[in-house]
């Protein structure tokens, strides 16, 4: 099983820079970072929190390491032209020597775009603009030319050099519901979800539908998935994590327990687990806390 890290951009960039590098000398196969500008208000923080820029912080980190594949989970298509995302993904593709994987999304966040005057729009709407925003990238950073014309976006004679080293650039789409699952289908290299083992199988084996109608092999797309994870040997301390988390996907327990979980994760399908750092601690106890979970799912393969 793949192990991948999502340090907390409302934290310092020095800490963001101290998980990146230890995972990095340490073994892990990579690291995401969050496309947001604030928090919810709600699930995901105080709308207050502050929040280290996406695009930035991946540039920072292709040049800081070595061996992590980076990425974002996931670009909003509601915040960035996608002609200006191919060239960002083209050139972060060459600070890390190959090691980008482009994740976007359809965008959900009501506050962020409320407060900074940006089209959220409809779901409708926003599944169809996904479509065109990954249309567009695929060509320019797969082909030497690009027109097109759609119903949010029109290029002419367009092209993104230099190209990404990586032929093709590998692109991830996270979403989970049946219309973006026939986008996965269709155009994800790598899918995401947030999700438990059962509800993971679930959405997996209906993107397997979605393959089989347009005849694709379902194999050839790499999955992944993510909980809140918490370790501690403490019965309480996890019961009490998990209702106040509720009802985030979420782990409390002990790095074998977590093991145990990332096997039951493999067993329906999923490829790569990303393990959040926001509850792991911070310095040492954070790294101590990656050992112990990088060690524990180590022994159990």
């Amino acid at each position: 099983m793949l192990l991948s890290i999502w340090p907390s951009v409302s934290q310092p960039f020095a800490d963001v820079l101290d998980v990146a590098t230890y995972a990095d000398s340490t073994g892990w196969h990579g690291l995401y970072i969050e496309d947001h500008f604030m928090a919810d208000g709600s699930e995901f923080g105080e709308a207050t929190d502050p929040r280290l820029e996406c695009t930035s912080v991946l540039a920072s980190l292709a040049a800081a390491t070595s061996s992590l594949r980076l990425s974002p989970l996931v670009l909003s298509a509601t915040f960035r032209h996608p002609a200006v995302v191919a060239n960002w993904a083209a050139t972060v593709d060459h600070i890390s020597n190959g090691r980008l994987t482009l994740g976007v999304g359809a965008g959900w966040q009501q506050n962020e775009h409320e407060q900074y005057g940006i089209v959220l729009g409809e779901r409708k709407a926003r599944l169809q603009r996904l479509v065109e925003y990954v249309e567009i990238v695929r060509s320019l950073t797969r082909e030497p030319m690009t027109n097109y014309s759609g119903d949010f976006f029109t290029l002419r004679d367009a092209w993104c050099e230099p190209s990404p080293l990586q032929d093709p650039l590998p692109i991830l789409i996270g979403g989970k519901g049946d219309r973006m699952m026939s986008v996965v289908a269709r155009w994800a290299d790598q899918w995401n979800m947030w999700a438990m083992p059962d509800v993971f199988f679930e959405r997996s084996s209906f993107l397997n539908q979605r393959c089989e109608v347009i005849g694709r092999d379902p194999s050839h797309i790499h999955r992944s998935t993510q909980a809140l994870v918490l370790l501690t040997n403490d019965v309480a301390a996890a019961d009490s994590f998990r209702k106040a988390m509720a009802p985030r996907p979420t782990f409390a327990g002990t790095a074998e327990k977590f093991a145990e979980l990332v096997r039951d994760w493999k067993e329906v399908g999923v490829d790569e687990v990303i393990v959040p750092d926001w509850y792991l601690g911070t310095g040492q106890k954070r790294k101590d806390a990656m050992d112990e979970i990088f060690g524990a799912v180590a022994a159990m393969s």
